[in-house]
């Protein structure tokens, strides 16, 4: 009996561990991004996943992340898969990939709204978590695609929450924009960036709003 018992345990697949969080990183490589502002981007958002604050907050959220580069209608790319982030190696590994990850276009237009489209699509495979988080950059308005409000319904209705990070360049009020066009959700922000200079620091602010803070309001 007590071998049959042994036997059984072993072939018990093992407790999945808890996610507080699903988060999406969604950045622009539209046209209007050059070369070195996507360094500078990639450079800003692999540091922020190095910050310690924030490392520390994943790994206790038993975090999933993913990275999706986007740009004009129909161009959404997944360059770095849902990846679960539960100690320090999970954590520099995928601060790794975003550092070495390479450009997937650099000509096309702004589809806002196929990019939270296609980000519904990335949630809905996600690990199960307790919440679920697209953050999305961007340094313009929407000019192809559907409407950003058509994908933003769709968050809503599967209960994500979608957070923007603005670079302000030459668009007039893009803060506003984004606002009352692209976040929705409990919670919802947007912080801005006074030009891609501004994105390390702003970014790092960003993730420690929604890692950290939000992990610490719910223990």
């Amino acid at each position: 009996m007590l071998r049959n018992l042994s036997i059984s345990l072993c072939l018990m697949a093992p407790p999945a561990s808890a996610c507080d969080i699903a988060l999406l990183l969604a950045v622009d490589v539209s046209g209007s991004v050059d070369a070195q502002e996507y360094r500078i981007q990639m450079d800003g958002l692999a540091a922020g996943l190095r910050d310690g604050v924030v490392v520390e907050a994943l790994i206790k959220a038993e975090a999933a992340v993913a990275l999706m580069q986007w740009t004009g209608e129909r161009r959404q790319q997944v360059s770095v898969p849902w990846t679960r982030v539960r100690n320090t190696i999970e954590a520099e590994a995928l601060a790794v990939a975003v550092e070495q990850m390479p450009r997937a276009w650099t000509k096309y237009s702004t589809a806002i709204g196929d990019a939270l489209w296609r980000g519904a699509d990335l949630i809905e495979q996600a690990p199960e978590c307790r919440r679920k988080v697209i953050d999305v950059s961007g340094d313009g308005v929407s000019n192809e695609g559907i409407e950003p409000s058509e994908g933003r319904s769709r968050l809503d209705n599967l209960g994500v929450t979608v957070n923007a990070l603005v670079i302000e360049t030459d668009e007039a009020d893009l803060t506003g924009y984004f606002w009352e066009n692209v976040i929705t959700g409990s919670g919802a922000f947007v912080v801005t960036a006074n030009g891609f200079a501004d994105y390390p620091a702003r970014i790092r602010q960003k993730l420690i709003r929604e890692v950290a803070e939000q992990f610490a309001d719910n223990r």
